[in-house]
């Protein structure tokens, strides 16, 4: 019986190990959504928009699409998003990333396939008002 309570314990915090493991620490969620959002900067510079409508969160991408009343790739090459360059801060809460860059802010979410950009071309406002953004995602 004593056997059998152990090796329950220990599947029992093997898979407890695996489940926490599997979010990812802090670090390692802080250096994936920096990937990410050079990722859409890399295809933001070299005008990719199939590309970047993949690296938007899905409910970006609907919105985007549904606002503008045209596919995704056209609606993305008719906005104005600024280039923001490098990643100059990170910061990781649970699933959700800010990202500022050089000039631009990202918010991203996280995904079963990855970070997703659920908005972008972010500026903050004065008074402690939500940042104003080009493109984001109900």
């Amino acid at each position: 019986m004593r056997t059998v309570r152990r090796t329950g314990t220990l599947i029992l915090a093997s898979l407890l190990g695996l489940a926490l493991g599997g979010c990812g620490s802090a670090g390692e969620r802080s250096v994936d959504a920096s990937a990410a959002a050079t990722e859409f900067e890399r295809l933001l510079s070299s005008a990719d928009f199939k590309g970047l409508c993949a690296a938007l969160a899905p409910e970006t991408r609907s919105e985007l699409a549904e606002s503008e009343k045209t596919s995704c790739a056209e609606a993305i090459a008719a906005q104005d998003i600024p280039f923001g360059g490098a990643v100059r801060k990170v910061d990781v809460y649970g699933r959700q990333a800010r990202v500022v860059l050089e000039s631009d802010t990202l918010f991203l979410s996280q995904f079963r396939d990855g970070w997703k950009v659920v908005a972008a071309g972010c500026t903050p406002r004065s008074g402690g008002l939500p940042y104003q953004c080009t493109i984001k995602g109900g």
